[in-house]
This record gives C-alpha cells, structure tokens and sequence, in this order.
C-alpha cells in the first residue's frame, strides 16, 4: 500500500494577478467576482509548503508574487492520499 502523506493546499492570490495575460490565458473560464485561487499538492504541510513557494524555492511564481494566505477552508477536509491520488484531486479542486 502506499503511503498517504500528501495533501492539497489552496492560496489565495492577490487581484494584481488578473494584469497577468498568461494567467487570463490559462484561465478563461474565470468569475471575476470570485477570489482567484492557486491549487496545488504537496508532501509536507500546506504551511511549510507555501513559505517555499513564497521563498522563490520550487515554487510557482504566481504564488511567490501574488499569494496572499493559505485557504484551509477550500482543503482542510481532505484526507492525506497518496501522491496519485493528491494529483488527481489537485487537478479536480482546481
């Protein structure tokens, strides 16, 4: 059985990221009523996670730029799962 370590995790992006054409680009669909939100999987926790991403470490420069807080309360109710798992449900959540 594998193991079951990790986790999704939600940032919150600051508005300023919707002056990115890239970013528009990929997301198309978008509400701009809602909050524009970062989804994203990790073996460590969502905390130690974020800092690396804001650190410029293995991080998605959006985040790093634009992140504003984790969210828990878009992804605390999910269970660690195993890697393919957490994959499959980042790419869901997002």
């Amino acid at each position: 059985m594998r193991k079951r370590h990790h986790v999704i995790y939600v940032v919150e992006l600051d508005r300023g990221i919707l002056e990115e054409k890239k970013f528009l680009e990929a997301n198309p669909e978008r509400n701009d009523e809602l909050p524009c939100l970062y989804v994203g999987s990790t073996g460590v926790t969502p905390d130690e996670r974020f800092d690396s991403h804001k650190a410029g470490h293995k991080g998605s420069r959006y985040v790093r730029k634009y992140g504003v807080r984790l969210r828990p309360d878009k992804y605390d109710h999910y269970p660690p799962m195993s890697w393919d798992e957490a994959r499959r449900k980042e790419a869901e959540v997002a």
